[in-house]
């Protein structure tokens, strides 16, 4: 099944909607799994189900044009890069509109809407942070992102970069240390 995975996103890469088709079809119980781990890390911060960010994914997916997926595993972390974003877009809008975007809000329980607009700004921080580490260490970063937002294992991760389970593991420590240190 991997291999029939990999064929069929070369041909999807090369322009085959049909082929696209069944990639979406065969891994969208993945893509669900991807959807839901991301969701559940957002907590109640987007109004989207795990359909709805499947879909949105997926639609993204499709237009990126000329990206070539080695094999499943290249391909579930460029989804889950692709749902972080979606994510992040919305709280950033969701903030833009709160400062000021043109609507009238009405809070009748100022606490309840303090702990959401830090809880926002915590999600907003760790990206902000990961697109730090990215710049000076891109794999540790390609670890978190495929650990944390993927949901991939750590043998899934190693066949991705690869490396060794265990640089995955040294990776993953030192990410954490990063961000723990980046987030205070």
């Amino acid at each position: 099944m991997t291999h029939d995975i990999t064929l069929l996103l070369r041909d999807a890469a090369a322009g085959d909607r049909q082929a696209a088709d069944q990639v979406v079809s065969m891994m969208y119980a993945e893509l669900q799994r991807l959807a839901r781990s991301r969701l559940r890390r957002a907590g109640d911060l987007t109004l989207l189900d795990t359909t709805s960010l499947v879909h949105e994914s997926w639609l993204r997916l499709s237009r990126g044009a000329g990206v070539d997926f080695a094999d499943r595993g290249h391909f579930l972390a460029y989804a889950a890069q692709v749902m972080r974003s979606i994510v992040v877009d919305l709280l950033r809008s969701r903030q833009a509109e709160r400062h000021g975007g043109g609507a009238w809000h009405v809070t009748l329980n100022t606490q309840v809407a303090e702990s959401v607009a830090r809880h926002e700004d915590e999600v907003l921080r760790v990206h902000e942070a990961l697109d730090d580490l990215a710049a000076t260490e891109p794999r540790l970063a390609q670890v978190v992102q495929m650990r944390y937002f993927g949901g991939l294992s750590e043998a899934e991760i190693a066949g991705c970069l690869g490396v060794t389970e265990r640089t995955v593991q040294r990776d993953w420590q030192k990410a954490r240390i990063y961000l723990a240190l980046a987030l205070k």
